[in-house]
């Protein structure tokens, strides 16, 4: 399995967790302006990828003599930089992406960016957006998501696409037992994992699961 790491240019808060995150990864992708977040990091990206109208040349050339591959496309294009970044990642082989800085700061681009993970052209990529102590996924129809050791993280499930059937949950607060969870509606917002061994299964629809390190804690719904 390849790995990569992909940072856009939001606002981003370094997930607790960013040294292991960087120790299991092969590639690190910085989407045009990523580069500063990198840069925060610590982070030296193997590739530069966007029509680079957030980099200044010096900061180009620091990095491309440093080992970076720039692409570079158009200003007037249709993609995003973090939409070409992910195709990237899919043509190099790519099975599972860590985003990081795609959301805050502006809300069309966050929302985009959520939405762009659920886009049945990267339905092949393991995708999940990491925010300080926040991590969305996508659970498509018919997967599994396994939850381990994470004992008063809150989690929420909500549908995407439409409407999401068949969800059996164990090992949460409020569990779910080939239920629906209708589009729009926030019933799966704010629930909790209980046990050790968790897991959410989707039989038909789209789920965003969002989980929160919660450290044991205990909240109301």
């Amino acid at each position: 399995m390849k790995r990569a790491i992909i940072v856009a240019n939001g606002r981003m808060e370094k997930p607790p967790d960013f040294a292991s995150i960087i120790q299991k990864s092969d590639l690190t992708i910085a989407a045009d302006g990523g580069i500063h977040n990198c840069q925060a990091l610590g982070l030296q990206p193997d590739v530069i990828i966007g029509d680079l109208d957030s980099i200044n040349q010096d900061e180009l050339a620091a990095h491309q003599s440093a080992g970076a591959h720039i692409t570079r496309f158009p200003t007037h294009k249709d993609e995003t930089d973090l939409e070409l970044a992910l195709q990237f990642a899919l043509r190099d082989g790519v099975s599972d992406v860590t985003i990081l800085g795609a959301l805050g700061a502006r809300w069309d681009m966050s929302f985009a960016n959520v939405l762009l993970a659920a886009h049945p052209a990267f339905a092949g990529l393991n995708i999940r957006i990491l925010d300080g102590t926040q991590e969305l996924v996508l659970l498509r129809a018919g997967a599994r998501l396994q939850l381990q050791n994470r004992i008063g993280d809150m989690i929420s499930l909500i549908p995407l696409q439409g409407d999401a059937h068949g969800i059996i949950t164990s090992g949460l607060e409020y569990p779910l037992s080939k239920e629906t969870l209708l589009f729009g509606s926030p019933r799966g917002v704010s629930n909790f994992i209980r046990q050790e061994q968790a897991e959410v299964f989707l039989a038909e629809g789209l789920l965003l699961c969002i989980l929160e390190k919660r450290e044991g804690q205990y909240h109301d719904k």
